[in-house]
């Protein structure tokens, strides 16, 4: 994200009724720029743009962004939770069970839930979450050499 459009991210943390700060603005861009990032890679990126930033302070905003709808959290089995900047449009993941690799998929029937519950329990369904598990192309082939 440019400088240019470090504005539009802080309008966004005040649109969704949280404190702008240095550590969210770049916490926030930093999820946007990586893919299905981890909490401890997120602090990283942080740091490269902030500095110092606890990985407890990492964890509150992350907590924070999600519940505002900013950020999403998939906790594939086995693997951290990851975050990710993509939001509102109820996607899917692939997810390597070798490498650990995550990638987007777009809903299976194009609009949320996406799937029909064979039996909805009285609950008002409104997003599923579907992971495919296989192996990405990469240790598909290594696998097979």
């Amino acid at each position: 994200m440019t400088a240019a459009q470090r504005p539009a991210t802080a309008q966004e943390l005040r649109g969704a009724g949280l404190r702008v700060t240095a550590a969210r603005v770049a916490l926030l861009e930093t999820v946007r720029q990586g893919d299905h990032l981890d909490a401890e890679a997120i602090a990283a990126g942080v740091r490269d743009r902030v500095g110092h930033v606890s990985l407890q302070a990492v964890y509150e905003a992350l907590r924070a962004l999600t519940a505002a709808g900013l950020v999403r959290r998939i906790e594939p089995a086995g693997s951290p939770a990851r975050y990710e900047g993509r939001v509102g449009d109820n996607h899917h993941h692939l997810v390597c069970r070798s490498c650990g690799a995550v990638a987007d998929v777009d809903c299976a029937t194009g609009e949320a839930p996406c799937l029909t519950a064979a039996d909805d329990h009285g609950f008002s369904i409104d997003e599923a979450e579907v992971i495919y598990w296989g192996l990405c192309p990469g240790c598909a082939t290594a696998r097979s050499s």
